[in-house]
C-alpha cells in the first residue's frame, strides 16, 4: 500500500476516535479517572469580508486515552 499524508491523517483520526471511545466506556471506573478526563479545546476562526463571510468551529475533547490511540495509530502506520 502506498503511504501518503492523507492515510496518516485518517489513521490518527481513527486512533483518536478509538481512544475517545475507550475513555468514554471506562469513565465510570474510579481508579483511572486521570486517563479518562477530557480537556476541551476549541478554535473558531471567522472572516467577514463585505462580499463573503466564513465561520468555522473546531472542537476537540482530548484525553490521555485519545492521545494513546493516536500514538498507536502512528505506530501502525509506520509498520504498514
Amino acid at each position: 500500500m502506498k503511504k501518503n499524508g492523507w492515510i496518516l491523517v485518517l489513521f490518527v483520526l481513527l486512533g483518536m476516535l478509538a481512544g475517545a471511545l475507550v475513555a468514554h466506556w471506562l469513565a465510570p471506573v474510579p481508579g483511572i479517572s486521570f486517563l479518562t478526563k477530557s480537556l476541551p479545546l476549541s478554535w473558531t476562526p471567522a472572516f467577514d469580508f463585505y462580499v463573503i463571510s466564513f465561520n468555522l468551529t473546531i472542537r476537540l475533547q482530548l484525553s490521555l486515552f485519545s492521545l494513546i490511540g493516536a500514538v498507536i495509530a502512528i505506530w501502525l502506520y509506520r509498520k504498514m
